[in-house]
């Protein structure tokens, strides 16, 4: 076996490794690393939290970590498949998969295929897994905005529409399952990637104004959704009910105190605190690791966020600029959201939080998101590079 075989075959097998990563720029690599120490304390934090029931409900306590390493290494080696691809390749691809899973979502419509959890009909069933198609949504909405919002002003009006449209009859798709919240962060994020690109304030005000009122309309049309804003503006009028979610996750967040109880002594996830694994994992993990934990990942978070903003500041292009926004928005964004449902900031959602919680889409969707904005980060190592005169160019003095 060859050096160069072996060197292939163990970046195959360990996506962790990457052997090229020398040659990226430093906001590439650091994009890189943080990305992979925030899914190792996810992880960490998935095992501790899913531990209990998943020994209870199938007698093997790390089997919803096992499930997740398996999502987590093909989310990996798809980063490492994005990041040597260009960005202009990714795009088109991207529109033939945005069509694709609007294929999907449409789909999870249909009361024979669509499988509904929680109320929720979002899943659809590939063999023993299920697959929710608004999170692959994700990263594709970011690609499609940056391409088209890059280039408004060179686009015709109808071609403006249609792109505009396609987005709207995806987020209606979203809503239609319903899922307020995915379809929240999506428009979100299209809103600040056309705010950033420049498009006129009063299309903007237009937009979130529409917004706004399709948000109120879908609060009026589902009690579940205005239960949980009740239950979010004073959880303890019903504490053995729609205010139960919140008020164990506030009792786990508090009990963790300064520095917390200690990795794996969480008592909240003990069938108290519902849906721990998944959209309230942030309550074992501050319980877990305290308030100086907290503020780690915060810490981490704002790092994040810090750099997916120099690098948008960095970038020349629209279309690199752009799509580091939207990953910003997506990752960082949502994960405040998720930590704001979770201390009682905001109120409950459906949102996970990235790289955390249980779910093979969603750590697919985060995965991929990460790897966009680390390949942004390695092109505009190439996109600053000034041009010198050559001698036979060079002005006569």
């Amino acid at each position: 076996m060859t050096p160069q075989l072996s060197r292939t075959l163990v970046w195959r097998l360990f996506p962790v490794i990457d052997p090229t990563i020398y040659q990226w720029s430093r906001e590439a690599r650091t994009v890189r690393w943080l990305t992979l120490v925030w899914l190792a304390i996810g992880l960490v934090t998935l095992f501790s939290a899913s531990y209990p029931i998943a020994l209870a409900e199938t007698g093997i306590g790390w089997r919803f970590l096992a499930i997740q390493l398996l999502w987590a290494f093909i989310g990996l080696s798809l980063f490492n498949w994005i990041v040597c691809q260009p960005l202009a390749k990714l795009v088109r691809l991207s529109g033939l998969l945005f069509f694709g899973l609007l294929g999907l979502l449409f789909l999870t419509l249909m009361p024979a295929l669509g499988i509904t959890i929680n109320g929720a009909t979002r899943w659809l069933a590939i063999g023993p897994f299920l697959i929710q198609p608004s999170e692959l949504l994700k990263p594709l909405l970011i690609l499609q905005a940056a391409r088209l919002f890059g280039r408004w002003s060179q686009l015709s009006w109808s071609t403006r529409g249609l792109w505009v449209t396609l987005f709207a009859v995806a987020i209606a798709f979203i809503l239609l399952q319903p899922n307020l919240s995915t379809a929240a962060i999506c428009g979100l994020s299209l809103w600040l990637i056309a705010l950033a690109a420049g498009l006129p304030y009063r299309l903007l005000l237009t937009t979130a104004a529409t917004g706004l009122l399709t948000a109120v309309i879908s609060l009026g049309a589902n009690t579940y959704q205005r239960e949980r804003v009740t239950a979010f503006l004073n959880p303890w009028a019903d504490p053995m009910g729609n205010g139960y979610q919140l008020i164990q996750s506030l009792l786990a967040i508090g009990s963790g105190g300064l520095f917390g109880s200690g990795f794996g002594f969480s008592e909240q996830k003990l069938f108290y605190l519902p849906i721990q694994y998944t959209d309230f994992i942030f309550a074992v993990y501050a319980e877990e690791f305290g308030f100086a934990g907290s503020a780690v990942l915060l810490l981490l978070l704002l790092a994040y966020a810090s750099l997916a903003t120099i690098i948008a500041i960095r970038a020349t292009h629209p279309l690199h600029r752009l799509t580091a926004v939207g990953v910003m928005v997506l990752l960082v964004g949502q994960s405040f959201l998720n930590i704001g449902v979770a201390v009682g900031a905001l109120p409950t959602t459906g949102l996970p939080l990235p790289l955390f919680s249980y779910g093979g889409s969603s750590m697919i969707s985060s995965l991929v998101s990460a790897a966009l904005l680390t390949r942004v980060a390695r092109e505009i190592k190439d996109d600053n590079v000034v041009q010198l005169p050559t001698q036979k160019s060079r002005l006569p003095g």
